[in-house]
């Protein structure tokens, strides 16, 4: 894959693909185009092996690659706008907008919580959605 990234960018540095990519849809579709399939062997390979009744995978591209029909259960955790450019920086403006919008994510998924406060609450959510999953499983 390295040696992919280098042909076709010159670098594989991160930062200066990332450039690239999402300012040129044609070279972002390439991308995901070589990522894609093997982040999903990755995981899949990883879940063959898994010996426990719940296990998480975490997909930032979930619904965008349709990649949530081969999950039991969909948790999404999103955050408002302006805190997610507080905690990431302007580029979240710039790679958000190919995206499905939060509302239609959270409508979609089995599970959802706005992750706008305290730790503590996301913690609490997290153990109530890994109850609920364990003694549904």
């Amino acid at each position: 894959m390295r040696a992919a990234l280098e042909q076709r960018f010159g670098t594989t540095d991160r930062a200066r693909i990332a450039e690239v990519v999402f300012s040129d849809a044609a070279e972002l579709a390439w991308l995901e185009g070589l990522l894609h399939p093997r982040v999903r062997a990755v995981y899949a390979a990883w879940l063959e092996d898994v010996d426990a009744s719940v296990a998480v995978v975490e997909i930032p591209l979930l619904y965008e690659t349709g990649a949530d029909a081969q999950f039991d259960a969909v948790v999404v955790i999103t955050a408002p706008p302006g805190l997610r450019r507080a905690r990431r920086g302007n580029a979240v403006d710039e790679r958000s907008a190919r995206l499905i919008a939060d509302d239609e994510k959270l409508r979609r998924a089995d599970f959802s919580f706005v992750n706008d406060g305290a730790l503590k609450a996301l913690d609490a959510f997290v153990q109530a959605v890994l109850w609920r999953l364990q003694n549904t499983a």
